[in-house]
């Protein structure tokens, strides 16, 4: 239960767009008339990808985005009904979260949805996506991530800018991710858009200036003034399905003006070539100011504010057609590509359907009906049902038998996809993470550069659940490479490697509800040490071994020193470099020379941890005509290490973690001990609001196990807190010497 605390802000920060397990059929036996026009909108996906949009929908918990995307959904129709999140009528919204989704916050089943919406007389498709925000997820973040062309930032009327909206907007900037921002909840008490307003400029450093105004407050919130067409709207009829535009009420003329100006003039000074005609028009035409905001919001210089309140049903229609006149379509993105032959090397793909595929599959799920669905974007050429396409990860070719759409689990078949647009490719096997292109385009769209696990755990499962607990296992490594599983000879035991206590237990949580592997029990976890040398020493090392007929001889000379601080890099941290010259080691041997450094740095002669940031030099040796062979020199790389490891003086590494803890103001005192308790070293404290406070520490992974409950202690359970690992730094000599003398005691009582 302690993890209840440590989950909820990491994965309500992109809680993210899903689609709950409701069949159309449940709400209505017969569609009405206005919903079978809106769903024949919903058509397969334009040729024109200027009319595509990929966008998420991102907030903090309670800031309305499942509400705002059931409306979505409605008004674009995809669903035939409305219904509430917690709804009286007992259907739940369509996309409303799985039991273990709404205890932790967290997403776990579908990938993206899509959509049709008519804006400006033209035709848009969307794709709805998916935006995991959770650190520990840091590989499923960057995926589904780099899909998305844009995004909706939703800000509470009444919260303001909380503690996941800084974190949302963190991920954006680090992404690139253009944004239009909503201020949702404007019928509630207490709402007040301008303060909102002024805490996105400060806290989120953005610039952002309202493109409409609301008619009423709280209670009395009717309605929405555009700046843009200087036309009110309403929304009327059921679910404010009709939107009714009108002139501006005379009481708002006024202040409409202000705000216009204030509007003009920010893109004036962001947008040269608005400039111009901002300057030579006294009244700037509707479609320059359209394409102003829509230059700077691709630019990421601006942020266009729209107003309304999705659970009344009001300004959602609006929110929509700014999604598709702002936010960039797949031909306003650079999209870069790494050659897999060369993975330092990039490659801009260029969003034509008539040249070589390239896809990138960012998410798996399992459907009841398809088997594996594999959600995957298309950046480059097409695909259709039939192609042969290559996994550029193993090089394997696979046949596409069924390309298809997916909303909530209804799924529907397509027969071709091109450059842009995002499918699902039904019943393919492969992991998440791969890209896939026609065979003609050497690229790989991420590196397949996996960050190190940096904590384990053991699990068990009693015999009957085996197979369950098997599958389990197999299907979140496929999903997920940062997720690793070993079974130890010696034990037996099954150890799970991840990077961090949420990553493990939203796993272990996983087993027991979706694989009803209940009998599941877990160890004590485990982290994950390092080690490395920290001063140069020399080696000179002879394998001699005659033991009647041919015998083994190799002799190895250079130096170990260790990688300065600027030449790190995310590799494993071993570098091998051959100065040999002449031929007193025949190059054929020093590939064996270099596997028997490079195995023997996986098991540190302190801790038995593997090794990272050293360099080994070989520099001179010699051969025997007969008695060399490349199991003798890489015996003798591995005698060299074994014989001179000490004199390089090493030491032993631990994983620091980046730690934000949000709590109540009142309980500073008390929040700082809990960090300065767990030798943890406050980078800063800060106000996030009047009554909250944000501290950002580093902390040794060792001592933060357990460290929800501490903090939910001293805060009377407001605390909140996430993690993600920050490095791998020296661990204090005494904790060193205890954690060497433990590990020794097991290898003897192993023995």
């Amino acid at each position: 239960p302690h993890f209840a605390t440590m989950i909820r802000p990491l994965g309500q920060c992109l809680r993210q767009v899903k689609f709950g397990d409701h069949k159309l059929g449940q709400w209505a036996a017969v569609p009405s008339a206005g919903y079978r026009a809106r769903q024949a909108a919903t058509a397969a996906a334009p040729a024109d990808q200027s009319k595509m949009r990929n966008f998420g929908i991102s907030a903090h918990i309670d800031s309305g985005k499942t509400t705002l995307t059931e409306r979505v959904l409605f008004y674009t129709g995809r669903i035939q009904a409305i219904h509430e999140v917690r709804g009286k009528d007992g259907v739940g919204a369509k996309m409303d979260h799985m039991e273990l989704e709404r205890e932790k916050g967290i997403t776990i089943t579908s990938a993206a949805t899509f959509c049709s919406w008519r804006a400006d007389d033209k035709d848009f498709h969307m794709n709805l996506i998916d935006t995991p925000g959770h650190v520990d997820f840091t590989i499923e973040v960057e995926r589904a991530l780099r899909v998305l062309d844009g995004a909706v930032l939703i800000c509470c009327g009444v919260g303001g800018v909380q503690s996941q909206t800084i974190t949302v907007d963190r991920q954006m900037k680090r992404y690139e991710v253009p944004r239009v921002i909503f201020i949702n909840k404007l019928d509630r008490y207490g709402s007040d858009p301008f303060l909102v307003l002024g805490q996105i400029r400060k806290k989120l450093g953005l610039t952002v200036q309202p493109v409409q105004l609301p008619i009423g407050e709280e209670d009395n919130f009717k309605g929405i003034c555009d700046l843009v067409s200087q036309q009110a709207s309403f929304f009327e009829g059921k679910d404010g399905i009709s939107r009714r535009f009108a002139e501006i009420p005379d009481n708002m003329k006024e202040k409409v003006a202000e705000h216009r100006a204030n509007l003009l003039e920010t893109l004036a000074d962001l947008d040269d070539e608005f400039a111009e005609v901002y300057l030579e028009n006294e009244d700037v035409p509707e479609d320059a100011i359209h394409a102003a905001i829509r230059r700077t919001t691709i630019a990421r210089t601006f942020c266009p504010l729209f107003m309304g309140s999705a659970y009344k049903n009001k300004g959602v229609q609006d929110l929509l057609d700014g999604v598709c006149r702002y936010l960039p379509s797949p031909l306003d993105k650079k999209n870069i590509a790494l050659n897999s032959e060369d993975e330092e090397q990039t490659v801009e793909l260029s969003n034509k359907t008539q040249d070589p595929l390239v896809g990138y599959a960012f998410k798996i799920q399992d459907h009841p009906l398809a088997g594996q669905v594999t959600y995957m974007r298309v950046y480059q050429g097409k695909v259709g049902k039939g192609d042969s396409i290559v996994n550029m990860m193993n090089n394997k070719r696979i046949s596409v038998k069924r390309l298809v759409r997916m909303h909530s689990n209804e799924i529907k078949d397509v027969n071709e996809a091109g450059a842009g647009d995002i499918v699902a490719l039904a019943g393919v096997d492969c992991e998440s993470g791969v890209t896939f292109t026609d065979g003609k385009a050497k690229v790989t769209c991420s590196s397949m550069f996996v960050p190190e696990p940096v904590m384990s755990i053991s699990v068990t499962a009693s015999r009957d659940d085996q197979a369950r607990f098997q599958k389990a296992l197999k299907r979140f490594q496929r999903e997920d490479p940062t997720f690793q599983v070993e079974v130890k000879q010696e034990t037996n035991e099954t150890i799970i490697s991840g990077m961090g206590e949420l990553h493990l237990e939203v796993y272990c949580e996983r087993m027991r509800r979706e694989f009803k592997v209940e009998s599941l029990k877990t160890g004590e976890p485990k982290v994950n040490y390092r080690e490395t040398i920290t001063s140069k020493t020399t080696y000179d090392y002879t394998h001699k071994r005659q033991s009647g007929g041919r015998g083994q001889y190799g002799k190895v000379i250079g130096y170990f020193e260790p990688i300065p601080e600027e030449e790190h890099s995310d590799k494993d941290g071993i570098t091998f470099v051959n100065k040999l010259v002449g031929n007193d080691i025949p190059p054929s041997y020093v590939p064996a020379i270099e596997k028997g450094f490079r195995s023997a740095t996986q098991k540190g002669l302190l801790t038995g941890s593997p090794l990272i940031n050293m360099r080994c030099v070989l520099e001179d040796g010699a051969a025997h005509e007969v008695d060399s062979s490349s199991e003798a020199f890489q015996a003798a790389a591995l005698g060299a290490f074994e014989n001179f490891y000490h004199e390089a003086n090493p030491v032993v590494l631990e994983p620091l973690m980046a730690v934000e803890v949000t709590f109540p103001s009142e309980f500073q005192p008390q929040t700082l001990q809990t960090i300065n308790g767990r030798e943890g070293s406050i980078q800063s404290t800060k106000a996030v609001s009047a009554d909250t406070s944000l501290v950002e520490a580093v902390v040794p992974l060792r001592r933060m196990f357990g460290y929800s409950s501490d903090l939910r202690s001293v805060t009377q359970g407001q605390g909140e807190f996430s993690m993600e690992f920050k490095e791998y730094a020296e661990m204090p000599q005494q904790r060193a010497e205890e954690l060497i003398a433990e590990t020794r005691r097991k290898g003897r009582e192993a023995h």
